[in-house]
């Protein structure tokens, strides 16, 4: 047998990231329980957590963070060119906007790579691109307005309450409680603030008060929806909003973190299980997903599911919902790292004794 197949996994950090800083504060802070931080870890834990599991699937994987440089980007792929990719790079030149460009570059050195194309990658950002998609294959989405620049008008064909996000950003970044307006002022103040402190447009949306469901996605030809988790919201006060802000995502100091409770499986009829997963499947090929993803939706007072953003490529750390719900369906995380290799191994001719032998999980 020939040798393992080797695995770089890259990703770009450069210095220590916000929500890495109150992780270590909430480690510190003797008044926190352990059960309020004990999901979250930094990007160094998640990689090395990734490369053992890729290790323990018969892979022989390496970590390269490319310090957002593009000859250390360069020399990871050409000095000892890797037989794949495992690609977590969100952004370059600190920009999120050139995240699909370092895929391009995979393309054009026919390096595989697991994850979304760099087509994928770019429309799946600019959300006011991505919903007018869907729209187009007939999945419901939150009735929406892009706001650029200049006046905000009064009259915008939408229905109070609403919500104002950044709209070129992921990680719930740019969502606080104040992203939910019930008038035309908080609405006015919301999307100059998202254009003063993100430099971008402002995507405003009808607020879909009820569930929220996270459906992680898994492989091609067919993709299979993994179990469906539900943020439960149901223990957050009364003067926050149901939503998965900034906060409750990344500070464990923030009662919103606190409070917000994950459920997977989701409590849910078969009936309105099946039509979940339909129309998260229908969102994943409708965008051009590959390999795995998750489709975040809200399920409204009339049981009408409205999607509220796909993630190609999300969070594989193991406290993340996507491991969370690999985990119910039987699969280890070494398990679900080496299909995710194996479907972008099967993008182009590889020597079938080169793989590792299956894993007995």
């Amino acid at each position: 047998m020939g040798s393992k197949v080797s695995v770089a996994v890259l990703y770009n950090q450069i210095g220590e990231e916000e929500y890495e800083k109150m992780v270590k504060k909430a480690r510190r802070d003797p008044d926190l329980s352990l059960s309020a931080w004990h999901g979250m870890s930094t990007v160094d834990e998640q990689i090395g957590d990734l490369v053992r599991a890729l290790d323990e699937a018969g892979f022989r994987a390496y970590a390269v963070n490319i310090h957002d440089r593009f000859p250390d980007l360069h020399r990871a792929l050409t000095r000892k060119k890797p037989d794949v990719i495992f690609n977590l790079v969100e952004f370059f030149n600190d920009d999120p906007r050139q995240e699909y460009m370092v895929a391009c570059l995979y393309e054009l050195l026919r390096i595989p790579y697991t994850g979304a194309s760099p087509f994928t990658l770019a429309l799946c950002q600019r959300k006011s691109s991505s919903k007018q998609l869907l729209l187009a294959h007939g999945i419901r989405t939150p009735r929406f307005r892009l706001m650029r620049d200049g006046p905000v008008p009064k009259r915008h064909g939408l229905r109070y309450p609403l919500i104002v996000k950044p709209v070129r950003e992921d990680a719930s970044a740019g969502i606080d409680n104040r992203s939910v307006v019930e008038d035309f002022d908080q609405m006015n103040e919301r999307v100059h603030y998202v254009w003063k402190e993100f430099k971008q447009s402002a995507l405003v949306e009808e607020y879909i008060e009820g569930r929220e469901l996270h459906v992680p996605v898994l492989g091609n030809y067919p993709p299979k929806v993994l179990p469906i988790t539900e943020m439960d919201f149901s223990d957050l006060p009364s003067h926050l909003h149901n939503i998965l802000s900034y906060e409750a995502k990344w500070d464990p100091s923030h009662e919103a973190y606190q409070k917000l409770q994950e459920r997977c499986p989701a409590d849910l009829s078969t009936r309105l299980e099946r039509k979940v997963r339909l129309t998260a499947l229908a969102a994943y090929t409708a965008l051009g997903c590959r390999d795995y993803a998750r489709i975040d939706l809200r399920l409204n007072k009339w049981n009408r599911l409205h999607v509220l953003e796909v993630n190609p490529n999300p969070d594989l750390s193991e406290g993340d919902v996507f491991m969370q719900s690999a985990r119910q369906a039987g699969l280890s995380s070494a398990a679900t790292l080496r299909k995710i290799v194996e479907l972008a191994l099967r993008r182009t001719p590889r020597e079938p004794s080169r793989l590792p032998p299956p894993l007995d999980l």
